[in-house]
């Protein structure tokens, strides 16, 4: 876990922010994982997860306060959480205002169809080259229409670590492109999801308004942020104990 801690992105979010523009701009190729404590967990326990993290070619932001709690248990120096909702957004803002194209990937119909209407009104000029859900459309025949297209940010919402594996599994068929595994950000960016009130944003608490919200959610929480915790724990002692 120090492997994915030492990576993890540790500046301000405007200065993380420039940094994705900037590859942008010289049109790279790079995966963002926007980490929360779950996939630092399953990759502690998935090979292949494991081994994207580590890859070069991935930036890890710190999209969850467990993941800034636990880079400052072991002592990492990290300005603090980077929201991937407010990433996408300033991503898709800064392609509006310099002519980069944009495709979506997952999520359901009736979300991509809501984030369209709300994006052409607000950039009537973005270029947005695809829109596939992640029900009717197979994996491999989108990826092949992304190659055609080659679009220059590309946003993947199947979920952890699906979302992350799926754009891994095809990076290598790309010249340039900015993956993001955005999760539910795209449901919160259409207007069909609530994102957590100020308050809670402001008092590091969304994943409490979101636990209040989705009940059903409380026994993953506790398999991958409470025991997440536990293993941190153990981590600092091993450490101390050098």
């Amino acid at each position: 876990m120090i492997e994915y801690l030492e990576k993890l992105y540790k500046g301000t979010d405007q200065a993380f922010y420039e940094t994705l523009q900037t590859k942008l701009q010289e049109r790279k190729k790079c995966l963002l994982v926007t980490a929360n404590p779950e996939i630092f967990s399953r990759a502690l326990e998935n090979k292949e997860l494991h081994q994207l993290l580590l890859d070069e070619q991935i930036m890890i932001s710190p999209d969850g306060e467990g993941v800034v709690k636990a880079a400052r248990m072991l002592d990492y120096q990290i300005w603090g959480k980077i929201a991937g909702v407010d990433t996408v957004a300033e991503m898709v803002d800064y392609c509006a205002q310099n002519q980069f194209s944009v495709y979506c990937y997952g999520t359901r119909q009736e979300v991509l169809d809501a984030l369209q209407k709300k994006w052409q009104q607000a950039y009537p000029k973005l270029q947005i080259v695809g829109m596939k859900n992640g029900y009717d459309n197979k994996e491999d025949e989108v990826f092949e229409d992304m190659v055609k297209q080659q679009p220059d940010l590309i946003l993947v919402a199947l979920g952890v670590p699906k979302q992350e594996l799926a754009v891994y599994h095809h990076l290598e068929q790309f010249q340039k492109g900015l993956f993001i595994g955005v999760g539910g950000s795209l449901d919160v960016l259409s207007g069909t999801k609530k994102r957590a009130p100020a308050i809670f944003i402001k008092c590091k608490l969304e994943w409490l308004y979101r636990l209040m919200k989705e009940p059903k959610r409380i026994k993953k929480f506790y398999q991958t942020h409470v025991l997440f915790l536990f293993k941190l724990r153990k981590l600092k002692k091993q450490k101390n104990a050098r």
